[in-house]
């Protein structure tokens, strides 16, 4: 444990930021893999599809905006989740 005032206000701050970042993390994670999860299968209709993608991508670039996610690697999971969407879209 420091023993410096401003060392020990680090810690609290950092620890914060931790909680926050884990919670948007994982958020992230779990619209993007429902997203993933409603592209894969077949049955699902496609306004709900195209519902998860948005709410995936609004949460990537939450994300990025807010400094959990680095913008290049928001950008770079948009990008492989948008692929994976014209993929299954068109005909095959």
């Amino acid at each position: 444990m420091p023993n410096i005032k401003s060392a020990v206000k680090r810690v609290r701050v950092a620890e914060k930021k931790r909680v926050r970042n884990r919670a948007v993390k994982s958020s992230v994670r779990t619209y993007v893999k429902s997203a993933e999860k409603s592209i894969a299968a077949p049955t699902t209709g496609e306004e709900s599809t195209q519902a998860a993608v948005a709410r995936a991508l609004k949460a990537l670039d939450s994300a990025a905006s807010k400094g959990v996610l680095h913008k290049n690697s928001a950008a770079r999971r948009k990008s492989r989740l948008m692929k994976k969407l014209n993929a299954s879209a068109s005909p095959a």
